[in-house]
């Protein structure tokens, strides 16, 4: 969607209403080849897995007891995960994109749909073709729906009919878009276990950033953060759902997309000014490696059920 709907990522396109569909279309395409490539070739001689890792966040209904709202919320997590995910899993796009979208293109006069469609052959090629699913998984944002008028200019963001809020008491040291909401994350892994038919997970990215340096290390709210996301696992463990492994994100400060060095992930501070880019550990590298070697939460009392 950056890349090829606003050209905010490289390659800078802005192919309004049509790139981002277009370029996942052929992701997933090509995702699926690369499966049964391995599931021909190498898989008996080396027994090995091939996934797809996907982020997403999780979209919880301003009002709970409003239909509108939750089929909002619907919507958010299928325009998100759904758009990747239900190809693989279940042979085709999510319907309600499907609806949307095809319904958008007519009022705006187009012949077929924005979302490009798979054949039969194709459905049949796509389903099944991930041993595991990988997810990325930072924040939460409350939802409700939102229509906008068909004469806009049509986009990704706004096919979905929705808005998205925030709860100003969610914590955000970081930057703007990361609010830490651990309870999203147990609700998005028991949506995966009942949509996708309880696949092996594996969480391949959850982390916070802080936009200010901290010369003392002291990154106290990453410690929070960490603690109360990873107790969500476990919580969604005991709900049943397959999560097998887990990965911080990250191990080093990095260069982060289109915001550079100024974003910092890291465990680990890096002193980019220097040429030999020193490393120094935060105060959460001592508190996850205490996770690590417990395997769980050094002391269980610290959480709660």
């Amino acid at each position: 969607e950056k890349g090829y709907e606003t050209g905010e990522h490289a390659p800078g396109l802005k192919l309004g209403g049509c790139g981002a569909y277009k370029a996942a279309h052929h992701i997933i395409k090509t995702h699926a080849k690369v499966w049964h490539s391995y599931n021909t070739t190498w898989r008996r001689e080396q027994r090995g897995m091939v996934g797809i890792s996907l982020t997403s966040g999780w979209g919880e209904p301003v009002d709970p007891h409003s239909q509108t709202d939750r089929d909002a919320a619907e919507r958010y997590i299928q325009f998100h995960l759904g758009w990747f995910a239900n190809p693989i899993y279940r042979g085709d796009y999510p319907e309600v994109m499907k609806n949307y979208v095809g319904k958008k293109s007519a009022q705006q006069g187009l012949g077929t749909s924005r979302l490009p469609t798979f054949s039969v052959q194709e459905k049949t090629y796509i389903k099944g073709t991930s041993d595991f699913l990988g997810i990325g998984h930072f924040t939460t944002r409350y939802v409700l729906q939102k229509s906008f008028p068909f004469l806009q200019v049509s986009s990704y963001n706004t096919d979905p009919d929705l808005a998205e809020l925030v709860d100003p008491n969610w914590p955000a040291p970081g930057p703007k878009w990361l609010y830490s909401v651990p309870w999203g994350f147990r609700r998005l892994l028991n949506f995966i276990k009942t949509q996708y038919g309880n696949p092996l997970i594996y969480v391949t990215e959850n982390g916070m950033s802080e936009t200010v340096q901290c010369p003392q290390l002291c990154d106290e709210w990453r410690i929070q953060y960490l603690k109360g996301y990873i107790n969500e696992i476990l919580k969604a463990l005991n709900d049943g759902v397959n999560v097998k492994g887990y990965t911080a994100w990250s191990l080093l400060d990095k260069f982060e997309w289109n915001k550079g060095f100024s974003e910092r992930f890291g465990l680990y501070h890096i002193d980019f000014k220097n040429k030999n880019k020193p490393r120094y550990p935060k105060a959460s590298v001592d508190y996850y490696k205490k996770i690590i070697s417990a395997n769980g939460f050094p002391n269980p009392r610290e959480v709660m059920s």
